[in-house]
């Protein structure tokens, strides 16, 4: 039966309770309160999702050089960044499951069709990511005395694998979704069901690479982000900090060569979408009409009707001509563009996908020239005493991860009507039996029970950034000192 209404029929009050607020909650369809809940549920995921893949290298780097250098700067690092990663991994944990469970609650027969093909990889994700991931981050948190500094620094490394193997089958997934390979379509009862006939074709699909690469620099330039406001805190605090200073280096180096080369890769990204889905590519640009295509550099809304239907007559736009057209064929200036009003399947909702781009993009060309604002400044020599800089990290450190949500918008929302682009719709991949009621109310709930963990993350965050003030005493200078038992003691 049904989990939503397993528990309506055993709760009598909340029988009652649906009846009494049946009307009011039926304006949102069971399709579209089941994507609202799904893409509310992964908005916050994906956040610790990038948090671990984006912080396991920074992560392996900070053991490494502990181990190999014994200078307590680097253990500091290790030890402050190896909680967070711990209370991000339990939160990605608790909002990720829950996301299994959806496949069957409100996607059922999304999941009799694609089964055979999300199976495995997401049971290989669990079993040999998810587990490797867990089992070495016990070392890592409580085995520094206990284990040979190579084991300890190896540990580090097999956490970074898991992060990024779990990344790796979850994209598989996904990547598959929206250029499918490797099946074929029987009719079971009469019901459409994916079966896989190439595993390679499936998994290595030719959205895959395009996407795992662009996803996990997306996820460690917002990493990349947070470590620089931290630093910058801290360094603003007391310039002195060896050891803060160090991880403000670190951090404004990275964020230069990872946000430049996202801009070149998401340049190659686009033209793969413009080939493969070209719907997706003119919700982008808002393109209705099929010809050459312009590339609006900077869109303003005229109206109120404009934010929510951007179009040619109702933005202002600072564009360059024919450089969509240029982007989308690789090269060619004329080339026409297929509008969103020559598909014979309705449009995604473009506002969401034209929004997010531009946020997206924006927000990317802002990074790179922080990365460089601040690698300039340590090449000068004055990156510790720059407070305008220093300010501008601070304030910046949240927008990665905001670049990353409304990148991934971008992906998911572009796809849609396609819940499995050119097999199955997202209205066809909707539960049977849910209703606009049931729909709706595990919406409104998901949404507050996600704002409560996300509350909880960021207190738990605050304590420990607090804990760290606490031992950041402006003339005392524990950087120096050697990492032994009763210095600086494991928390």
């Amino acid at each position: 039966m049904h989990a939503s209404r397993t528990i309506v029929a055993t709760d009598p009050t909340l029988t009652a309770v649906i009846t009494e607020l049946g009307p009011l909650l039926a304006f949102l369809t069971p399709e579209l309160a089941s994507r609202i809940q799904f893409g509310w549920t992964i908005t916050i995921h994906i956040i610790f999702a990038a948090l671990s893949v984006g912080l396991a290298p920074f992560l392996v780097y900070f053991t490494v050089q502990e181990v190999r250098t014994g200078e307590n700067r680097y253990a500091r690092l290790r030890k402050f960044w190896t909680k967070i990663f711990a209370v991000g991994f339990i939160m990605g944990t608790v909002t990720g499951i829950p996301m299994g469970f959806m496949f069957g609650t409100n996607f059922a027969a999304f999941s009799t069709t694609a089964g055979e093909m999300i199976g495995g990889p997401l049971s290989f994700e669990a079993k040999m990511a998810f587990m490797l991931e867990a089992v070495f981050l016990g070392v890592l948190l409580f085995g520094r005395e206990r284990v040979s500094d190579g084991f300890y620094a190896l540990s580090s490394f097999f956490v970074a694998l898991g992060a990024w193997l779990s990344a790796f089958w979850i994209l598989v997934v996904n990547s598959w979704m929206q250029t499918p390979r490797g099946y074929e379509v029987v009719m079971e009862d009469g019901v459409p069901i994916a079966q896989l006939t190439d595993p390679m074709a499936a998994f290595f699909n030719p959205r895959f690479p395009w996407m795992y690469v662009h996803m996990q620099n997306a996820a460690i330039i917002s990493v990349t982000l947070l470590i620089a406001g931290i630093a910058a805190y801290f360094v603003w605090k007391n310039r002195e900090s060896k050891v803060w200073r160090t991880a403000l280096q670190v951090a404004v180096v990275v964020l230069l060569v990872s946000s430049a080369f996202q801009a070149v890769h998401g340049d190659m990204y686009g033209r793969h979408v413009a080939e493969t889905q070209p719907h997706k590519f003119a919700a982008m640009e808002a393109h209705y009409e099929t010809g050459q295509a312009d590339l609006h550099i900077i869109a303003i809304p005229t109206d109120l009707e404009a934010i929510t239907d951007p179009r040619a007559d109702n933005l202002y736009t600072i564009s360059i001509p024919q450089l969509g057209s240029f982007l989308a064929s690789g090269g060619d200036p004329t080339a026409e563009v297929t509008g969103l009003n020559d598909f014979e399947y309705e449009s995604p909702p473009v506002a969401w996908v034209f929004w997010s781009f531009r946020i997206m993009v924006g927000l990317g060309f802002w990074f790179i020239g922080l990365g460089a604002w601040g690698t300039y400044r340590l090449w000068k020599g004055g990156l510790y005493d720059d407070e305008r800089y220093l300010q501008a990290l601070m304030l910046s450190s949240p927008l990665g991860f905001v670049a990353l949500i409304t990148g991934w918008y971008v992906a998911e929302i572009g796809r849609q009507p396609w819940i499995i682009q050119d097999v199955l719709t997202t209205a066809d991949g909707v539960s049977p039996p849910l209703s606009s009621t049931e729909a709706t109310l595990t919406l409104i709930a998901f949404v507050i029970g996600y704002l409560l963990l996300f509350g909880v993350f960021l207190y738990v965050l605050k304590r420990i950034i607090d804990e760290e003030a606490d031992r950041h005493t402006v003339g005392i200078e524990e950087d120096d000192r050697p990492d032994t038992p009763g210095v600086i003691a494991d928390d």
